[in-house]
């Protein structure tokens, strides 16, 4: 990585962003065809003959309108898309975001140089802040590598959105707040907060105009951790952001009204660069079984997350750290970006400090101002606002069902010799590990990545194809045999490739569908049947996906959000050489779904799936 940042000097993080281009406008007809491919799985004859003709009466009458007016809009617009999906997806849900909304993952440090152990936790945090805060500096000067799709730049304008971003609560709509800038764009905040028992604190990370060093940040957290384990709790401020986002856009406005010097407070949380926290819990973890931790980071003690932060970095008792992020202002590869970032340092440095800052090894603790501690002025109302976002948050947490396991038997350089994408290895095992725990086709999302265009972010995947699920019959039916099985497995192979192709080239449909319907929103008009229609919901449409997945990249990196619905799944994985790595949630309260019997069927699938391809040829 170092060599890599080297060689970039030449090549600066955000220069490609003004020649990309804009977001393209489908064509109405190939996404209606699309579209009408996708509801095929979860459809009788009578269903989708009704449904197809409800698709070309839309076509040929509203549809056509609403395109015409779309195609109008993105004129003006490098990509027609951003503002609409930042509302629609983010801002506009009044659900509380940090459970529903945020995603997290748990950092794997563990892996090599800092297995759990007590007593490390400030030692450890202080390495790993200031690798971060390295990470910060190199992005601040632009010398953090420029993503590429082959030799294509890829849009990097979410990595402006990782330090000093925070998501503030509106009573119909929130707002994001972003104070980073490059050092030749001028000044950026460089202060952090520390949360540690329902107290915050803060302090700057330059001094004298050089980042503090380990043993300097080991200082600031070793005396808020002594105060804060030596003293009565605060109130636990932090946990307002784990409400609902009206009743918390509501109590902010109450708790500014007690004291101006609590809006002061609030903007610095808001402008810090991140927020860490300091947990009291020790969480289990292996390399082989992620679960506790997972869940740990994912629900984890809402007094000391800032739930509305794009980056609170997380360090529990036993060394281990992970992260939460709201996922308003920035998806997933942002962090997985910076994580192995770290990763790499930490493991270059054997888990310990080898400096090359100015001190060049020096253990000298300058005599740096202590951190601050921001005491917000409460009342009853506030201390009883905050004991209810608790226990709502504590309530919901606790029916989640987190499973997060490693499988071992081989990895991507095995599906790769089979001539097998690994990525839709993994997807065409979840959905024959769904059909087999449910004994139907699970209607799924799988994040495509449209960052090829200015701006761009996401696009849906729908990864279960009727090819797919023709496969999964086969596989359950004892009068298929092995060479059919085969090869109706490599024509769903062939359909999901040639689909993720598609669709990371602007070529998808629910985005497309999305801002249709929004138009006729905007003009007033009556939603068209195609929305209403039993069979747009019962395929995905409207955020009603069962599946909710996405592949978090080829590094030892792994995340994980909730369940898109009350009776499904959230799937996400990593891929490396000899392994596969997924993490599943489900809810408890839901009696039909299973994130352990849904992993372990899924593992089961990745052995079935092999010996299809080793056998079927005899």
């Amino acid at each position: 990585m170092e060599n890599q940042l080297a060689k970039s000097t030449e090549e600066r993080t955000f220069q490609y962003q003004d020649s990309l281009p804009s977001l393209p406008v489908p064509s109405l007809e190939e996404s209606l065809k699309k579209y009408l491919e996708s509801v095929k799985p979860f459809a009788n004859k009578e269903e989708y003959k009704k449904t197809k003709e409800i698709v070309e009466k839309f076509q040929d009458g509203i549809g056509r309108k609403l395109h015409q007016k779309l195609l109008e809009r993105a004129k003006g617009k490098r990509n027609w898309l951003e503002e609409w999906w930042l509302n629609c997806a983010y801002l506009d849900v009044r659900l509380s975001a940090q459970l529903n909304v945020n995603f997290a993952g748990p950092a794997p440090y563990i892996e090599h140089y800092w297995p759990p152990k007590e007593g490390t936790q400030l030692e450890r945090g202080s390495i790993c802040l200031w690798h971060n805060l390295n990470y910060w500096q190199l992005l601040r000067k632009e010398k953090v590598p420029v993503n590429k799709s082959g030799n294509s730049p890829l849009d990097m304008n979410q990595f402006r959105m990782l330090f000093s971003t925070c998501r503030i609560p509106g009573i119909t709509r929130d707002s994001i707040t972003n104070h980073f800038r490059t050092e030749s764009e001028g000044h950026s905040p460089t202060h952090i907060v520390v949360l540690c028992r329902g107290r915050v604190f803060v302090f700057d990370v330059i001094h004298d105009g050089c980042l503090i060093t380990p043993p300097e940040i080991c200082r600031q957290l070793t005396y808020i951790h002594r105060k804060c384990h030596s003293e009565p709790d605060g109130p636990g401020i932090a946990a307002l952001t784990s409400e609902e986002r009206t009743q918390w856009a509501k109590a902010r406005e109450y708790l500014i009204s007690l004291d101006p010097e609590n809006l002061t407070m609030l903007e610095k949380i808001q402008s810090s660069l991140l927020v860490y926290s300091i947990e009291d819990s020790s969480p289990h973890v292996t390399p082989e079984d992620y679960s506790q931790v997972t869940a740990a980071v994912l629900t984890g003690d809402p007094t000391v997350r800032w739930g509305d932060k794009s980056y609170n970095l997380i360090s529990f008792s036993n060394g281990v750290f992970g992260c939460s992020c709201d996922h308003a202002p920035l998806d997933g590869m942002v962090m997985v970006n910076i994580t192995h970032y770290v990763n790499e340092k930490i493991f270059e440095n054997e888990g310990r400090w080898k400096s090359f800052s100015c001190f060049q090894g020096s253990e000298k603790v300058r005599d740096i101002p202590l951190p601050e501690e921001l005491v917000f002025t409460v009342d009853d109302k506030i201390l009883n606002d905050i004991n209810q976002a608790e226990a709502q948050y504590l309530k919901q947490a606790s029916d989640l069902q987190v499973v997060a396991y490693t499988f071992t038997s081989f990895g991507k350089k095995l599906t790769k010799k089979k001539m097998l994408h690994p990525d839709t290895f993994i997807q065409l095992a979840l959905q024959l590990a769904y059909y087999r725990l449910h004994g139907r086709p699970g209607s799924c999302y799988e994040t495509a990545m449209t960052r090829c265009f200015y701006h761009g972010r996401t696009e849906t995947m729908r990864s279960c194809t009727a090819e797919a699920l023709r496969w999964c019959q086969s596989m359950q039916d004892p009068s298929t045999g092995l060479l059919q099985r085969q090869q109706k497995m490599l024509q769903a192979f062939a359909k999901h490739n040639k689909m993720m192709k598609d669709f990371s080239a602007g070529k998808g449909f629910d985005r497309h569908l999305l801002g249709l319907l929004l138009i006729a929103k905007e003009e007033g008009l009556p939603i068209p049947e195609l929305f209403t229609d039993p069979l747009f919901s019962k395929s995905g449409g409207g955020g009603n996906f069962v599946l909710s997945t996405s592949l978090v990249g080829y590094f030892k990196i792994l995340g994980l959000v909730v369940p898109m619905v009350h009776n499904g799944y959230g799937f996400f994985y990593h891929i490396t050489d000899d392994r596969f790595a997924v993490a599943c949630s489900a809810w408890k309260s839901c009696p039909e779904t299973d994130a352990e019997k849904l992993v372990l069927l899924v593992f089961q699938a990745f052995h079935d799936m092999m010996q299809l391809m080793n056998t079927a040829h005899l």
